[in-house]
């Protein structure tokens, strides 16, 4: 780094000792600014010049620098936590040192920083176990009784296998310790006492359920995935696939690799070995990076931020409880990905929300789950709701909003929360539908085109061919009408297809991420061309004026 970036939550200071008022109210503004780019996270790494020269302060001054650090930190009302200090080998006799610290200020305008964290992994690769370790803050006996607290449906706590689509959350407060469920703590209570939360979408491992993983990882925007690969086993099953997946979805991810207490440590470095392979391959071109102490631990979540080619792995035992401190270190530092500048752009745009899941809730009404993709949406908003199955949108009302569990005023874009909207009819919702505001006009199509790769087939594709396709929270089942410039398709070519879905039109935008599949056939592109449905067809029997708004 040879310029200072003025964007960027990281901060070089060379030291501040005893500045001046107007240099003291100067670093207060700056530290909010650097605060906002990182949502509410900065980093200050005292004892480096601009231009990332590393000088090293004397014990003396290190400390008054870390006293007015602590003022500035006031100032703002952020918190501090030493996050490391090494020293700098310089010839002179006094030993120096830089310090690198994490200053963290939950905003003003929401309890807590959100990060969405995906959980991948083969079917018995340890992942519940460790979710439940993770959150819940006890060990486990080996047996699985960590990962039981996790499980929703019945036969998942017999089999021990996740099929739905699970979340656990745990919280940093702001000095940088874990906030779990170990005090029996209710989620209100981790929400109310934590300025970080990491919510974990636990994924289903086991190749059956491998469209409830799609769905995962389209519908719930998260900003990291997690693979969980067993030590024991390698790479085995779903593993490759679910690596593909968060490769083809773009989602940067890091990978831990569990149960190192049930093997030697060559097995451990074999799977690692096997893992560094993989990820170096030209399809992945990864940089794995093996975290074994907390330095490392430090360095990753900062790299890994920054360029996603970099891949952390980090190797543990959720039974010893061997090196899971090195991965809480990572998600405590691990800082939000969408800078404010982007949120600030989709904040401006029209209101959006995706629905993901919708359910009845006794007193209160139809209450639908999702996020908010863009806009903002405030508690009493109107919005519309749509396409049904005969392409119209409908009127509904939003009565309250709840944020991981807790009721929140203004939802703001790229968060996820729960609406609810009294007596709305819950039959005419489904999943795929959006909400937007009634000005947005949006529109609708059966047939659209896409741009796609074919990663794996076992018939031909062509013309007539159905296939199910997942555009963020849509899935529906389409069939091909035309590869253009071409008869059928095989392997690993690309193409642009028009599409058609089967049952109902769909809300799409051009450029969606897509991924299709039928049996073993499966594919990625994004959406390059939407034939619109014009209110003309849409309404006939009532002309309705401008756009396809039927109430």
């Amino acid at each position: 780094l040879s310029e200072q970036a003025e964007d960027g939550n990281i901060e070089y200071k060379l030291k501040l000792v005893n500045p001046s008022q107007y240099r003291f109210e100067h670093l207060v503004t700056q530290m909010k600014w650097r605060l906002q780019e990182g949502r509410g996270e900065a980093v200050y790494q005292i004892g480096v010049e601009d231009n990332g020269l590393l000088v090293g302060l004397s014990e003396e001054e290190m400390r008054a620098s870390l006293k007015t650090l602590r003022r500035m930190a006031e100032k703002v009302g952020a918190d501090i936590t030493v996050l490391r200090e090494r020293e700098v080998d310089y010839d002179s006799d006094v030993p120096r040192k830089i310090t690198e610290v994490l200053v963290r200020k939950v905003p003003d305008n929401q309890q807590f920083l959100d990060l969405r964290v995906a959980v991948l992994g083969n079917v018995d690769s340890g992942k519940s176990t460790l979710l439940g370790v993770l959150t819940q803050g006890e060990l486990d006996n080996g047996r699985g009784r960590a990962r039981l607290n996790l499980f929703r449906h019945l036969h998942e706590i017999q089999s021990g296998r996740t099929s739905s689509i699970s979340f656990e959350i745990l919280g940093f407060n702001s000095k940088g310790e874990v906030v779990n469920y170990s005090d029996s703590r209710t989620a209100e209570e981790i929400c109310e006492s934590s300025s970080k939360m990491i919510t974990f979408i636990d994924l289903a491992g086991h190749h059956k359920y491998l469209k409830t993983t799609i769905f995962g990882l389209t519908s719930y925007c998260p900003d990291f995935a997690m693979l969980v690969v067993s030590a024991n086993t390698g790479i085995a099953g779903t593993t490759r696939e679910h690596l593909g997946l968060a490769m083809a979805l773009k989602v940067p991810f890091f990978i831990v690799i569990s149960k190192v207490d049930l093997c030697s440590k060559a097995t451990v470095e074999r799977t690692v070995k096997q893992l560094e392979r993989i990820l170096k391959q030209p399809g992945c071109n990864k940089l794995p990076l093996l975290v074994t102490s907390d330095d490392d631990a430090v360095t990753a979540a900062q790299q890994f931020a920054q360029s996603p080619n970099i891949t952390p792995i980090f190797t543990l035992s959720s039974v010893s409880g061997e090196n899971l401190d090195l991965l809480k270190v990572f998600l405590n530092i691990l800082p939000p990905l969408t800078n404010s500048k982007e949120q600030e752009e989709l904040m401006q745009q029209l209101t959006e929300f995706q629905v993901d899941e919708i359910y009845t809730v006794p007193e209160v009404g139809t209450v639908v789950g999702g996020t908010l993709s863009s806009g903002i949406c405030r508690e009493g908003e109107n919005l519309v709701v749509g396409p049904t199955d005969d392409g119209k949108f409908l009127r509904l009302k939003v009565c309250s909003i709840q944020r991981n569990r807790s009721a929140c005023r203004v939802l703001r874009a790229g968060q996820a929360a729960t609406l609810a909207l009294g007596p709305f009819d819950r039959s005419l919702l489904r999943k795929g539908m959006v909400m937007v505001s009634p000005e947005m006009n949006p529109t609708i199509c059966s047939v659209f085109e896409a741009e796609i790769v074919l990663l794996f087939h076992a018939t031909t594709f062509r013309k007539g061919f159905q296939v199910t396709v997942h555009v963020g929270n849509v899935r529906q089942t389409a069939i091909v009408e035309k590869i253009h410039g071409k008869d059928k398709l095989r392997t690993g070519e690309k193409a642009v297809v028009c599409f058609r879905f089967i049952k109902h039109p769909e809300y799409l935008k051009i450029g969606a991420k897509l991924l299709f599949r039928e049996g073993v056939t499966k594919g990625i592109g994004h959406v390059t061309d939407l034939q619109a449905i014009t209110t003309k067809e849409n309404s006939q029997e009532e002309s309705l004026g401008p756009g396809q708004l039927n109430f």
